[in-house]
C-alpha cells in the first residue's frame, strides 16, 4: 500500500495511527515551528500530531495555527495538565510528549514505529544537545546500552526510585502508563511517575542512537542556567518523595509486590538533603556522606561513581562556602566540559551532521 494511501485511511480513521506526537507550547514562539516542522516533514502516515498551547502570551500560538496542524488552546495550567489534554486528542496506542523547544530528528518516527509492539510499556532514545540556533554542542546523551529489559529496570527503580533515562522528548510511553498522570496533581512534570511506573507495566526498550534533540537555552526549566536554592531543592525532594509514593500505590492498586524502599532512604532524598546542609551553613555529617555514597545508583559510571563518591566525602571537612560553590556551578562545569569534548572530537573524527531548522529571524 503507497504511502499516500496509508495517510488516508489514518485521515479516515479506518487505519489507526501507531503513534501520537504530543507538543506542549508555552511562550516558545522562537522554536515551536521547529518542533512542528520537524514531525510534520517525515510525512509518517502512522503518525498522528496534535500541539497543545498552554496559553501562550507571546506569539506561539499564531505560529501554531499558520503551522496547519490540529492544536488546540487552553488556559495556562503547567505541563501535565496539557500533556493530558493531548492524550485526549489523540488515539494512538503510544505516545511522545514532545516539548516545545525540542525537535526530532529525520527518520526518527519509523525507527520508533518499527521498535514497538503491545508488550512494551516504554521505549527510549538518545538525543542530541543542542543550542539556541540549532548547533550540536555536545555528544548525544544519554548512554544508553541498547536492549530490551524490565527486571533490571524495576531492581533500579525500588532501590534508586528511578533509573537512567532522557528528558520528556526522548522518551515513547504506552497509553495506559500515560495515564496514570491524572493522578499525578502534585508534579508539574510530565516525565515523573510514568516513567518509574513503565517497568511495572511492561518491557523498556532502548535505543543507543540519537533520535532527536535537546535545546538548552536560557529558559529552560532545568537548564544549566538555573542556580540552586534551599527552595528548589525541597521541591525537588518533595516532588521525588511524592513520585515513589504514588508509584508505590499504583503497585498496590494493581495487587502487585510492593518491594520498594521507603524514598527517603534513597540516594537522590539524601543527596538533596546533604546540599541543603551545604546551603543553609549545616555541617554534613559524615555518616549521612557514606550513606550516600552506599546508595550510589548501579547505573552510574564508574568514573561518575568515583567523583561523586570523593566528592561525598569530602563535603564533611570542606568549608561550605566551596560545597555551595560547587553544587551551584556542576551544571555549567559539566555543559562546558562536553562542549569542549565536542570540539576536540571534531578535530580528530568526521563530524555527523544534523539537519538545523532555522529559526524565526536567522539567515536560510
Amino acid at each position: 500500500m503507497s504511502t499516500d494511501a496509508v495517510a488516508a485511511e489514518v485521515l479516515t480513521g479506518t487505519r489507526p495511527p501507531a503513534l501520537a506526537v504530543v507538543i506542549n507550547c508555552f511562550n516558545y514562539e522562537r522554536y515551536i515551528e521547529c518542533a512542528i516542522q520537524s514531525v510534520v516533514s517525515q510525512n509518517n502516515p502512522d503518525c498522528e500530531i496534535v500541539v497543545i498551547d498552554d496559553g501562550s502570551t507571546d506569539g506561539s500560538w499564531t505560529i501554531i495555527q499558520n503551522s496547519g496542524v490540529r492544536a488546540f488552546r487552553k488556559t495556562n495550567g503547567g505541563q501535565v495538565s496539557a500533556c493530558l489534554l493531548g492524550i485526549e486528542k489523540t488515539t494512538a496506542p503510544f505516545v511522545l510528549f514532545l516539548d516545545a523547544d525540542d525537535q526530532l530528528l529525520p527518520g526518527s518516527l519509523d525507527a520508533i514505529i518499527d521498535a514497538l509492539d503491545a508488550d512494551i510499556s516504554k521505549l527510549q532514545f538518545q538525543l542530541v544537545r543542542i543550542n539556541e540556533t540549532g548547533a550540536v554542542i555536545a555528544p548525544a546523551f544519554p548512554a544508553l546500552p541498547m536492549g530490551r529489559d524490565r527486571d533490571k529496570f524495576q531492581a533500579h527503580v525500588k532501590k534508586s526510585g528511578t533509573y537512567i533515562s532522557p528528558p520528556t522528548s526522548g522518551n515513547v510511553f504506552r497509553r495506559d502508563v500515560c495515564e496514570l498522570l491524572r493522578n499525578a496533581s502534585y508534579d508539574t512534570a510530565v516525565d515523573g511517575v510514568i516513567l518509574t511506573a513503565a517497568p511495572f507495566f511492561g518491557d523498556i526498550v532502548s535505543l543507543n542512537r540519537p533520535l532527536g534533540c535537546y535545546r538548552i537555552h536560557g529558559q529552560n526549566k532545568s537548564g544549566v542556567q538555573n542556580g540552586v536554592s534551599q527552595a528548589l531543592l525541597e521541591k525537588h525532594k518533595r516532588r521525588f518523595n511524592d513520585r515513589v509514593i504514588h508509584l508505590k500505590s499504583i503497585l498496590r492498586q494493581n495487587n502487585w509486590s510492593d518491594t520498594i524502599r521507603d524514598p527517603k532512604s534513597m540516594y537522590f532524598y539524601n543527596i538533596y538533603e546533604i546540599h541543603q546542609d551545604m546551603i543553609s551553613g549545616r555541617r554534613v555529617s559524615a555518616r549521612k556522606a557514606l550513606g550516600a555514597v552506599r546508595q550510589l545508583p548501579s547505573w552510574y559510571s564508574p568514573l561518575r561513581r568515583a567523583v561523586t563518591a570523593a566528592a561525598l566525602l569530602t563535603a564533611p571537612v570542606l568549608p561550605n562556602a566551596i560545597n555551595v560553590r560547587f553544587i551551584n556551578s556542576w551544571r555549567l562545569v559539566l555543559v562546558r566540559l562536553v562542549s569542549s569534548f565536542a570540539r576536540v572530537q571534531a578535530l580528530t573524527v568526521a563530524p555527523r551532521s544534523y539537519p538545523r531548522c532555522p529559526l524565526p529571524g536567522s539567515p536560510r
